[in-house]
């Protein structure tokens, strides 16, 4: 309950499925944190205004309105993590989530405990400093840090249900992440990517 000395913040929740939503606030109440569930995305801004939740859940629902909440959450400042869970989620959906500032894009159904694993790595990594990425392309749109470690690990050979057990994300957020990486370089794959990255780094040939 709000109060508890021991709490790691409060997780704000909007997720329709009663039943979900239980599992989910008891097992976050049970990893220390304190749970706030809305019934819709207004509620949840109007709140957010006041106090500055540790992290937000939010569901996709089909009128894809969480993107609006999303963007609105970052235009007034509240830079907590947010993670989408939605039903049916496309590499299209989690790629408009994560432009809009989404930390992670969880598909349903999904496994309670993993959740607030997602939660507990979103929010450390909130904590860490962001950075650009050096040696990024000249002339491209800067890297987000989550971008730049995706890329490193693509670099490395590893495939996306590697890169997403590492950074601890789903899969679908990881394929999220390397198509926005992709067009930030205006390539066309991964080796098309790497190519251009190495060949700006080495001596041009004559």
């Amino acid at each position: 309950m709000p109060g508890n000395t021991l709490s790691k913040g409060e997780v704000f929740v909007i997720e329709t499925d009663a039943a979900a939503r239980e599992q989910l606030s008891a097992a976050l109440q049970q990893s220390a944190y304190d749970v706030i569930c809305f019934a819709d995305g207004a509620s949840l801004l109007s709140e957010a205004k006041a106090r500055m939740p540790a992290c937000v859940l939010l569901e996709m629902p089909p009128d894809r309105s969480a993107l609006d909440v999303l963007k609105r959450l970052r235009e007034e400042n509240c830079m907590a993590p947010v993670l989408v869970t939605a039903a049916n989620g496309s590499i299209a959906m989690a790629v408009d989530a994560i432009k809009s500032g989404a930390a992670d894009f969880i598909e349903k159904p999904f496994r309670t405990h993993d959740i607030v694993g997602r939660i507990d790595a979103a929010i450390d990594e909130s904590a860490q400093p962001g950075a650009s990425r050096q040696g990024w392309l000249p002339g491209c749109e800067p890297l987000t840090a989550r971008e730049g470690d995706v890329l490193e690990h693509l670099a490395a050979g590893l495939t996306n249900k590697e890169i997403a057990r590492r950074m601890h994300l789903s899969a679908r957020t990881v394929e999220g992440y390397r198509a926005s990486v992709l067009k930030k370089a205006g390539a066309r794959n991964v080796t098309d990517l790497l190519r251009r990255i190495f060949d700006q780094g080495s001596p041009t040939q004559a």
